[in-house]
């Protein structure tokens, strides 16, 4: 599986984010961009995903930004990257709405990408915000 360049941003954002939560400030959008090397005009996009997944908030006017919309303890990786839309099944067979493979009735191997997919998502879920070290 690879992990997009959009959700890697996101979540480098969003732990930019973490830093100033208890703190209450607002971080602006050029400001995260410059201290996390992203383009301005690509995170925009991302975190307008992030807002309207209710993982952040936005404040408009002079001294605007963005903050996070709920505690670190209670954002996980997998929102993230589910709030950007970048995250595909580990092989074809298991992504929604994809064509049936031909040896689905008898694939015995299946059961492994399952396996490792469902592992690879617990492992995104359990994984908060504020557990990353900032």
């Amino acid at each position: 599986m690879k992990i997009s360049t959009k959700s890697q941003y996101g979540l480098r954002a969003m732990s930019y984010l973490t830093k100033n939560y208890e703190k209450e400030n607002v971080s602006s959008l050029n400001e995260i961009a410059k201290a996390e090397s992203i383009p301005a005009d690509y995170l925009e996009k991302i975190m307008g995903d992030l807002r309207n997944n209710d993982l952040v908030k936005s404040k408009k006017g002079a001294g605007g930004g963005y903050i996070l919309a709920k505690s670190p303890k209670k954002i996980n990786v997998k929102d993230i990257i589910d709030a950007v839309g970048e995250m595909e099944g580990l092989v074809d067979c298991l992504k929604e709405g994809k064509k049936k493979c031909k040896h689905e009735k008898n694939c015995v191997v299946k059961v492994v990408w399952e396996e490792l997919e469902d592992s690879l998502y617990a492992t995104l879920k359990s994984i908060k915000l504020s557990d990353l070290d900032h």
